[in-house]
């Protein structure tokens, strides 16, 4: 079968955000919280985000300038206050998610424009998101500038908040009946989870037996 073939250095920056978020699907979305030098509180979603590491426990964010190259509200906070919170996305507050992604100027809170509200955090000074499935309060850990228009800020999960019936404290595991996360693909489109199934991960023991076991007459 013929396939297309791209060199990436071929292509208008907005070409090769096109190809590469209509691929890498789904992505989880993050609805970051900042703090202003005003006190305002600022919620701009993320579908360039994941978490990085466990020890320590990192999670990224790609964060893009303004056209003329000077910091986003986000960025700027995140420089200024050295802290972030993640508010997971889940369908309950999808649409409120997408009414944070309208352009405000820095006077107007997303968090009221959306009808959100706000709770306290532990460890850091910036305020997570009460209709949140969950919420990482983040450290400032460092910030990659890789371009004139994108960087990369990396944040230390400092606290987790997970909503009471979602998180299982004793196995440590999520509920999936319950839990309803929403998933960025690319346009306007979202997509929610389908029914859960496993692939079990052998160990190569277990998959030389099985192998041996195929081959047998």
């Amino acid at each position: 079968m013929q396939e297309l073939s791209y060199d990436l250095t071929t292509l208008s920056p907005h070409d090769r955000y096109k190809l590469l978020i209509s691929l890498v699907i789904p992505r989880p979305i993050a609805l970051v919280t900042t703090l202003g030098r005003t006190g305002i509180v600022n919620a701009a979603p993320f579908s360039f985000f994941n978490i990085f590491s466990e020890d320590p426990a990192l999670c990224v964010l790609g964060l893009q300038a303004k056209p003329g190259g000077g910091l986003k509200d986000t960025s700027a906070h995140i420089r200024d206050r050295g802290a972030f919170v993640v508010n997971l996305v889940d369908e309950a507050i999808g649409q409120q998610m997408n009414q944070c992604a309208v352009d405000f100027p820095p006077e107007i809170s997303e968090i009221d424009a959306a009808k959100l509200s706000l709770l306290p955090s532990e460890k850091v000074a910036v305020p997570r998101i009460a209709e949140a499935p969950a919420a990482l309060e983040c450290r400032h850990y460092t910030t990659l500038e890789v371009s004139a228009l994108r960087r990369l800020a990396i944040g230390e999960i400092v606290h987790v908040h997970v909503r009471r019936g979602l998180w299982d404290p004793d196995k440590m595991r999520v509920d999936m009946t319950q839990y309803r996360p929403l998933a960025r693909l690319y346009g306007n489109f979202y997509a929610s989870l389908g029914e859960p199934f496993t692939h079990v991960r052998q160990s190569y023991e277990e998959w030389a037996a099985e192998q041996k076991g195929k081959a047998s007459p």
